[in-house]
Parts: structure tokens; sequence; C-alpha cells
């Protein structure tokens, strides 16, 4: 679940700076801070699970955190090139809000059981594994990415044609508006024309192409809600009896 919880972070914090970068025209800055609110509202639900944690258990936080992780990237698979910032923003608030919930219950129940001798390998441990799951996540995103824009581009591209009256009128409209912007013959005026629908056509592949990479990342973190079912876990309540000290 580390692992999972790893590659579902990570991947989809690779995602959406191309995203904002790409297709938006966001600048590096401008993309670094839409997260912001992801790591507030991370430590501020974190408190909160925990308090969870010790009363009830790790099952009802975790599977609450994994299911608005899913919600929030299943949310994403609808980005455009004209999502307003209110599309952006609500996505990634719950994200980090349902980070929080997922983090903190599920760190304490990786070492509930572990000696405490060995206390410090074990947080070792699971802070590689999502790291691990982080690497294999942007990794597995990327490449999935590459190959999805290259299939929306084929299959956008089977709807140009020389014989469409619009795609014949688009090229004329675009035509125009190069010769209008920038002058030049007519012959150049085609070139730009269709260097634009190019351009156009290459940013409607690359958003469809990480919608289908958000849906993933959402099925993936859904399907993580399997384990925890079957989660064993053992706590101690609020106000129950403390464990015995050694002298």
């Amino acid at each position: 679940m580390l692992f999972i919880f790893g590659l579902g972070m990570f991947g989809s914090t690779f995602l959406l700076p191309l995203y904002l970068q790409s297709s938006l025209g966001y600048t590096p800055l401008q993309a670094g801070m839409v997260f912001l609110p992801m790591g507030v509202l991370t430590a501020i639900s974190a408190p909160i699970a925990g308090a969870i944690n010790d009363r009830i258990g790790a099952r009802v936080p975790i599977i609450f955190g994994l299911s608005l992780m899913a919600l929030s990237l299943f949310i994403n698979r609808y980005l455009t090139l004209f999502s307003e910032i209110e599309q952006i923003m609500i996505p990634i608030c719950m994200r980090g809000f349902g980070m929080g919930f997922i983090f903190a219950p599920l760190s304490a129940v990786s070492i509930s059981q572990i000696p405490q001798r060995k206390m410090a390998q074990a947080s070792g441990l699971t802070n590689i594994l999502r790291q691990i799951g982080g690497s294999f996540g942007i990794a597995l995103f990327g490449t999935m990415l590459t190959t999805r824009v290259k299939f929306h581009i084929g299959s956008l591209g089977q709807d140009v044609s020389v014989y469409s009256p619009s795609f014949n009128g688009v090229m004329a409209r675009l035509s125009n508006f190069a010769v209008l912007s920038s002058g030049g013959t007519a012959s150049q005026a085609m070139s730009k024309a269709q260097a634009l629908l190019m351009e156009r056509i290459s940013k409607l592949a690359f958003v469809a192409a990480v919608g289908d990479v958000f849906t993933i990342a959402a099925m993936v973190s859904a399907v993580a809600v399997l384990p925890v079912l079957l989660l064993k876990e053992s706590h101690r309540r609020a106000g129950g009896p403390k464990p015995a000290m050694l002298d």
C-alpha cells in the first residue's frame, strides 16, 4: 500500500505540471505554486487522521483517503485546453486532504508490529518503499503518456482529409490569419497554416493522453482499497491500559 501511495502521489505530481506548462502555458513557478495548497491540506488532515487511527483503527481513514485520491485523479480525466483554475485546484485540494488520511495511519500501522530494536530499520524501509513507488509511478506514467500521445495523434490525424469541407475551411482561415499576422506568399501562408493545425492536434492529443493516464492512476488508487480491507492491525484505544514498562 505504501508502494501504491507513492505511485499515485508522485505520478500525479509528475503529470499535472506537464499539463499546466505544455497545454495552458504556465511557467514553472506558476505550476509549482498550484501545488502549494496540497501540502497545506496534507499537514492539516494528517493529525486528524492520526486521532481517528488512535480511536477506531487505520482502515477507515486509509479507505477515506484512498477514495478521495482516486476521485480527484478521476476528475483530472476531464481536463481540457480550456480548463479554469477552479477545475484544476479542486482535485488538487481533494488529493492533498486525502493524502494526509493515507500517510499518517498507513505509516503507523506499517510499523505497529515491529520490535523497538528494529524500529529504525523498519522506518527506513517504509520510506524506501514509498520512494520506489514514486519512481516507478513516474517511469510508468511517462511511458504510458508517450504511448497514448502517439495513439491520439494517429487517431486525430485520420480525421484530417483534403477532401473534407471542414478541413479546407479551417485551412483557408488559418492561411488568412498567417498572411495578416506575418505576411508572406500564399505558399508560405499555407505552410504556416499546416504548422498551426499540427500544433493544435498535438496539444489535443497530449491533453487526451494525460486524461487517459489519470484514469489509470485513479483505477490503481481505487484497487488499493482491497488490501486495506484485509489489513490486520492492533491498536490501543485512547484511554486504554498502558503497556508495562521494564525497569
